[in-house]
C-alpha cells in the first residue's frame, strides 16, 4: 500500500493523498521504500519521459508578406497589401490543377457563347433593318429638339467605329471597378476577387475579375488607351462576337501563365489589369498587320512597324520574367502576346471555322421549341 501511495505520488507531481501511515509521513515511507537514489532518479526519468511523449499539434500560420526585406517591393501599380495573408500550399504544383480546368472550360464557354451571339445576331438583322427604316421615319415626322442631349449621345455613338462601340462596355466596366477600389470599407474583398495570386485562398474567379481591374489611375488610363486605339482593326479582323470571346479568354489564359511562373520561382505576389489581355490583342493586329506603322503617344515623331514592336515587347518581357522584375506582371504580358500570335496564326482555323456543329444545335433546339401560345402535341 506504501509502495502504491509512492508511485502514485511521482504520476502526480510531488502531491501527497494518502494520509501519514504509523505516525510517519509520505516522504520518509518514500525513503525507506526507494532505497537507491539511483533507482529513484531512474524512475522520475521515466515518469518525466512518459508525461512528455505527447507533443501539441503547431498551428500553421498564414504566410504574409515580408515588406522590410529587399525581396519584396510593391510596385505602384497594385494596392497595398501589408495587411493580407497569404497562404501559399505546401504542394505548389496542386495549386494549378484548378486554375487549369477552370481556364479550359472558361474558353470553351466563352468561343461557345459567342458562336450563338453571332447567330442570334444574325438571325435578327432583318428585323433590325426594318425596325431602323421605322425610326427614321417617326424621326422624320417627329419635330426636332435642338439641343437635346439624348440627341447628342446618339449622334456621337453612331459615330462610332464598330470597334469602338464594342469596347466602350469593356471601358465602362474598368472605370466602375477602378471607383470600387476607392471605397475603403471595399479594400480586403478587392484585394480577394480582384486580384490574382496563386497563393490566395480563392483562385479562380480573381483569373477573370482581376482583367477589370486597375488600382492606379495612370495604369487604367494606359490600358484604355491601347485599347481604343486597337479597336477598329482588332474587330475588322476577328469580329464583334469573336473579338470578345478572344479578349475574356486572353484575361484568363495570361493569368494562369502567371500563375505557373509564380509558382515555379516562388515569387508570389497579387496582379491585377487588363494588360495580358490587350496584349494578345496588340499581338494579333501586329502579327496580322506586321507591316502596319505605329508610334508612342508622347513621341509621335517616331515611328516604327508593327512586327518590329512586337519583337521588342517580347523580348523586354522574356527578359523581365527572367531576371525577376517586378513593376510590371511579365509573365501576364509574355502570355497574353503568345495566345494572340497563336490565335491569329492557328486558332482562328481550329477553334471559330469549326463552329457549325454546335451552332446547328442551337438551332434545332430553337427551332423545335414550341411557340408561345402554342401546345406540343
Amino acid at each position: 500500500m506504501a509502495w502504491r501511495g509512492w508511485t502514485q505520488r511521482g504520476w502526480s507531481c510531488g502531491q501527497a493523498w494518502i494520509p501519514p501511515v504509523g505516525g510517519r509521513s509520505c516522504e520518509e515511507l518514500t525513503a525507506a521504500l526507494a532505497p537507491s537514489r539511483l533507482l529513484r532518479r531512474r524512475f522520475n526519468f521515466f515518469i518525466e519521459q512518459k508525461c512528455g511523449f505527447r507533443k501539441a499539434p503547431r498551428k500553421v500560420e498564414p504566410r504574409r508578406p515580408d515588406t522590410s526585406s529587399e525581396a519584396y517591393k510593391r510596385s505602384a501599380l497594385i494596392p497595398p497589401v501589408e495587411e493580407a495573408a497569404f497562404y501559399p500550399s505546401p504542394y505548389p504544383i496542386r495549386t494549378l490543377i484548378k486554375p487549369l480546368f477552370f481556364t479550359v472550360g472558361f474558353t470553351g464557354c466563352a468561343f461557345g457563347s459567342a458562336a450563338i451571339w453571332q447567330y442570334e445576331s444574325l438571325k435578327s438583322k432583318v428585323q433590325s433593318y426594318f425596325d431602323g427604316i421605322k425610326a427614321d421615319w417617326l424621326d422624320s415626322i417627329r419635330p426636332q429638339k435642338e439641343g437635346d442631349f439624348r440627341k447628342e449621345i446618339n449622334k456621337w455613338w453612331n459615330n462610332l467605329s464598330d470597334g469602338q462601340r464594342t469596347v466602350t462596355g469593356i471601358i465602362a466596366a474598368n472605370v466602375f471597378v477602378f471607383c470600387l477600389w476607392r471605397v475603403p470599407s471595399l479594400q480586403r474583398t478587392m484585394i480577394r476577387y480582384f486580384t490574382s495570386n496563386p497563393a490566395s485562398k480563392v483562385l479562380c474567379s480573381p483569373m477573370l475579375l482581376s482583367t477589370f481591374s486597375h488600382f492606379s489611375l495612370f495604369h487604367m488610363a494606359a490600358n484604355m488607351y491601347v485599347l481604343w486605339s486597337f479597336s477598329s482593326s482588332i474587330v475588322n479582323i476577328l469580329g464583334q462576337e469573336q473579338f470578345m470571346a478572344v479578349y475574356l479568354s486572353a484575361g484568363v489564359i495570361s493569368n494562369f501563365v502567371s500563375y505557373v511562373c509564380k509558382v515555379a520561382t516562388g515569387r508570389y505576389g497579387p496582379s491585377l489589369g487588363a494588360s495580358g489581355a490587350i496584349m494578345t490583342v496588340l499581338a494579333a493586329v501586329c502579327t496580322k498587320i506586321p507591316e502596319g506603322r505605329l508610334a508612342i503617344i508622347f513621341l509621335p515623331m517616331f515611328t516604327f512597324t508593327a512586327g518590329n514592336a512586337l519583337k521588342a515587347i517580347i523580348a523586354m518581357d522574356t527578359a523581365g520574367m527572367i531576371l525577376g522584375w517586378k513593376f510590371f506582371d511579365h509573365a501576364a504580358h509574355l502570355g497574353g502576346a503568345l495566345f494572340g500570335i497563336w490565335y491569329i496564326t492557328y486558332g482562328h482555323e481550329l477553334i471559330w471555322k469549326n463552329r457549325e456543329p454546335l451552332v446547328k444545335i442551337w438551332h434545332e433546339m430553337r427551332t423545335n421549341s414550341p411557340k408561345k401560345g402554342g401546345g406540343s402535341k
